[in-house]
């Protein structure tokens, strides 16, 4: 099977902007306002299950959310798609890093219009002070940044390999 060369040049230029995020995920990403609803309504849908899942909901749903279209496509046997799919769950999860990271400073701008430090709830300070590792934030988000680091690098490198050598029968 020959290579599919609209969706290689798509592949490389994905894993060049997802890296390029994962290099200063503070930058952002134009995936930053699809996240937000989704972290925000996570806050709902967890929140049958206690205070502390609620509040972790909003950063568990908006990498779950992602991942679940992954598993559809892999379901589907869509693996390049499944590949592409996956840039988003490693942006998600860099997302999340930027909440974990600033849970002792407290100084991003929350949805309330203030920052933690201003009396605005933070998410992320919550959780790790209620599992006693507010002292180990920058261990905790050190993590979470290599996880979503390595799922972009895997994307990156899955979705090429599928550019290339897709044996694909949905796409």
């Amino acid at each position: 099977m020959l290579p599919n060369y609209l969706k290689l040049v798509f592949a490389v230029l994905c894993s060049i902007y997802f890296l390029w995020i994962a290099i200063d995920p503070m930058q952002g990403s134009f995936l930053d306002n699809i996240d937000l609803p989704i972290h925000e309504f996570g806050h709902l849908l967890f929140r049958p299950f206690g205070e502390f899942m609620m509040v972790a909901g909003g950063s568990l749903f908006q990498v779950i959310f992602p991942a679940v279209f992954v598993g559809y496509f892999i379901w589907q046997k869509s693996f390049y798609s499944a590949a592409i799919v996956l840039f988003w769950v490693g942006q998600s999860i860099l997302n999340v890093w930027v909440y974990a990271a600033d849970a002792v400073k407290m100084r991003l701008v929350l949805t309330s219009g203030f920052t933690g430090s201003e009396g605005g709830f933070h998410d992320w300070n919550y959780l790790l002070t209620a599992t006693g590792l507010l002292s180990s934030t920058n261990s905790v988000a050190g993590v979470i940044r290599f996880v979503g680091t390595l799922v972009i690098i895997t994307s990156g490198v899955l979705s090429i390999y599928y550019s290339l050598y897709s044996t694909d029968k949905a796409e």
